[in-house]
């Protein structure tokens, strides 16, 4: 076994992976179960193979979730080793985080050297969008570290010419595509462009891999999709958010067309929800949202305070009472409860200044941007970068350059459905091309010339944007305001000190005498503290940024760090934003509600009940399933919308005694399952409120107060319609009786 050599080089490496440790475990727990949805979905998939392989949503394998599996099988492993609990959970995505700032080290190290590879590593580790997907249930950053082995592999067969690393880049490919589909394949072109413009091996050769390697991504890709689909649907759960109970479907379908435009208008379907869902309706409400005010305390949902309410109408009305926080920074461009939350490819202006303007997305991903693109330009001078990459440096250049692109622009400009916490995607290419951008910004300072003007301007211009991102928050958190005295003292006049020594030393290198020779040793050593410490004041501010998730519970459904979390209204709720309430999302009710109705439900349940519950959308019953690990029905999966069982197959349930309890209204309901909630309200005996949910004596309470008053009249009646569309007028029914009938017939 080779011996690790603690050089100074480990030891730096060793410092940020600790530093990556940290900011993704320490005080995981505070984040609860994460994406209840998920979470409900992962507890099922311990329950048995099936439920494991198809990913279940619930343990009677009803319905899937909407995305392919890999990813939440090692969420259930981690779960069914170390127990389940939200921190089981959590722990794959935290150990992805680590491992990708250990990958992109080696990759950008073996192109451009082990600085390179520090300075990469580090600015990966502290991106904030990167940091709170860290500590999500969400797989994006599992994606992440196939799509990075991906890249590895790629770029040793591009430069030895080997089949065998390209096939293995397109495995891991294929890995990713079964971990978030589509998405995966936005690596694609780099791989693709940069194994045919290498020059390794002859171009007929190169064609010969390229068409070998696309098989095999195809194999793989779809390996799953296959299987699923050839076992007849009454022998596997409904494939939710498709149109014809397939997974292809869903891959072209809702996880692909839905995924992109270009248009600004939305038309209901470009929309969606926390993790992927359709648009819904207004009267709907959001979707996989669960940070709800009528699920406050509920296992994995913060609460009703508004804790990590990031992309939820703040109770204003939208008006966004953020702390000093950007318009739409909680919820979205004054979204009210109509707005489709999280889907904000529709809720902020589309242009390349998108990601560093004033709105939701700005402290995600910015901060290392400008030293990226800067960074390229200067490196691709330096290496003569042409169409035929004939070096290592030159393909990495190509590799990374390509991947960051295409996902700027569609980050850009698109408009259909993509959530904040996508960004992460962009984080490591953004970390490598300015990782490779400073090294080589610094040698071209050395060399002098015009070209040693990169360094510094780039500099002064990354800390320009550090100082706009920060004044978005200026009015938040004194802490920002000391960010930005800071930032402007080691960032930018080092920095501007660098200009000034340029002109005044015109750096030209001479050799006339000894004399020359110290003064500019001499000089070189000041430039590097100069450096070092606008490198200091480039990452204090995203640090501190990602730094704050340590203490502060970041919302499920939208996993976002960054300067947000600094205002003194996010600190004292404990989370984004200010106080920010949806009323009634369609999820259950609060925790002591939902204690009282899972008591209730599992007192009264008969020997051959098969649901504990039935609901109208996977929204409702993900609490449910993880308090109990019970099965629940959501009839219309996720969003209520689809048509998984007909009014005879549910008749024939409720005969059997397989159903007793139902739950209308809620979120969904309206499209697909209106005929089967009709019939329950025709059929079943409506449940007195008070048997399962405390809410009944506290609106009682509440009527007799504001009664009291007459000059309160009008508020009374507001506040009683509040209720009502705050709990979807949600109304339990027993069918027990219609069973009973049946068989006495």
């Amino acid at each position: 076994m080779k011996k690790i050599k603690f050089t100074k080089e480990t030891i730096v490496l060793a410092i940020i992976v600790i530093l990556s440790a940290i900011l993704n475990f320490a005080n995981l727990s505070i984040e609860d179960y994460g994406n209840s949805y998920y979470a409900a979905a992962v507890k099922s998939m311990t329950m048995s193979f099936k439920n494991f392989f198809f990913v279940a949503f619930d343990p009677a394998a009803f319905v899937t979730i909407d995305k392919p599996p890999v990813g939440f099988w090692f969420q259930a492993i981690s779960a069914k080793i170390f127990g389940y609990s939200g921190v089981s959970i959590l722990i794959p995505s935290a150990i992805a985080g680590v491992i990708s700032v250990i990958l992109i080290y080696h990759i950008v190290k073996r192109a451009f050297g082990s600085m390179a590879g520090l300075i990469s590593a580090l600015f990966l580790a502290i991106t904030p969008v990167f940091v709170a997907v860290s500590r999500n249930n969400t797989i994006d950053n599992i994606l992440i570290v196939f799509l990075l082995l991906a890249c590895w592999t790629l770029s040793i067969a591009a430069e030895k010419g080997k089949i065998k690393y390209l096939i293995l880049s397109m495995v891991f490919v294929g890995i990713g595509f079964n971990v978030k589909m589509l998405q995966a394949y936005l690596v694609g072109p780099a791989l693709y462009i940069t194994y045919l413009l290498s020059t390794t091996i002859s171009i007929k050769k190169r064609i010969i891999h390229i068409v070998v390697g696309t098989f095999v991504l195809i194999a793989v890709s779809l390996s799953w999709a296959l299987a699923v689909d050839s076992v007849s649907s009454t022998n596997r759960p409904y494939v939710d958010s498709s149109t014809n109970n397939t997974v292809m479907e869903l891959i072209v379908g809702h996880n692909g067309a839905e995924r992109l435009s270009l248009s600004s208008s939305d038309k209901g379907g470009g929309g969606g929800a926390p993790g992927g869902g359709k648009a819904p309706s207004q009267s709907q409400g959001t979707s996989k949202n669960n940070g709800s005010s009528n699920n406050q305390g509920m296992p994995g949902n913060p609460p009703s305070d508004g804790q990590g309410m990031r992309g939820n109408p703040p109770s204003n009305g939208g008006q966004g009472s953020q702390g000093g926080a950007p318009t739409g920074m909680g919820g979205g461009q004054g979204g009210g409860s109509s707005q489709l939350q999280g889907t904000f490819g529709g809720q902020t202006t589309s242009g390349l200044t998108r990601l560093f303007s004033k709105n939701i997305l700005s402290d995600q991903i910015v901060w290392f941007i400008p030293l990226a693109a800067i960074g390229f330009i200067a490196a691709a001078i330096r290496e003569k970068l042409k169409l035929k990459l004939d070096n290592k440096r030159k393909q990495s250049l190509a590799l990374w350059v390509i991947w960051f692109l295409p996902e700027f622009l569609y980050f850009s400009f698109n408009t259909g459905t993509f959530h904040s916490y996508y960004l992460t995607m962009l984080a490591p290419p953004i970390a490598a091309l300015a990782g490779i951008g400073i090294t080589s910004m610094w040698k071209l300072y050395k060399e002098g010339t015009w070209k040693a003007w990169f360094l510094p301007g780039a500099l002064i211009v990354n800390g320009a944007v550090h100082l706009l991102m920060l004044s978005y928050f200026i009015s938040s958190s004194n802490i920002v305001k000391i960010l930005i005295g800071l930032v402007f003292i080691l960032s930018i006049v080092p920095s501007i000190i660098l200009g000034i020594l340029n002109i005044r030393n015109n750096r030209k290198v001479t050799v006339e005498s000894n004399k020359e020779n110290l003064n500019q040793n001499s000089n070189m050593r000041l430039n590097k503290v100069l450096v070092s410490l606008a490198i200091v004041g480039i990452i204090i501010t995203p640090l501190v940024g990602s730094g704050a998730v340590l203490t502060t519970k970041l919302n499920g459904s939208f996993p976002a760090a960054g300067l947000e979390l600094l205002s003194s209204s996010s600190q004292a709720s404990g989370g984004m934003g200010g106080s920010t309430k949806n009323s009634g999302m369609g999820q259950m009710g609060g925790n002591s509600e939902n204690t009282k109705l899972i008591e209730f439900l599992q007192k009264n349940k008969t020997a051959n009940q098969k649901y504990l519950l039935v609901v109208s959308s996977s929204n409702s019953a993900a609490d449910i399933i993880i308090s109990t690990g019970e099965p629940v029905m959501s009839l219309g999966g996720f969003l209520g919308s689809e048509k998984i069982v007909t009014l005879d197959q549910f008749k024939t349930m409720v005969k059997n005694g397989e159903i007793r309890y139902v739950m209308t209204g809620g979120m969904g309901g309206g499209n697909s399952s209106s005929d089967i909630m009709n019939w329950v309200k025709q059929n079943g005996k409506v449940v007195s409120e008070s048997e399962y949910s405390d809410s009944a004596k506290t609106n009682t309470q509440t009527d007799l107060q504001t009664s009291s008053d007459n000059t309160n009249k009008a508020s009374k009646d507001t506040n009683t319609i509040g209720r009502n569309s705050g709990n979807m007028s949600q109304q339990l029914y027993d069918l027990k009786a219609y069973t009973d009938s049946l068989k006495t017939k």
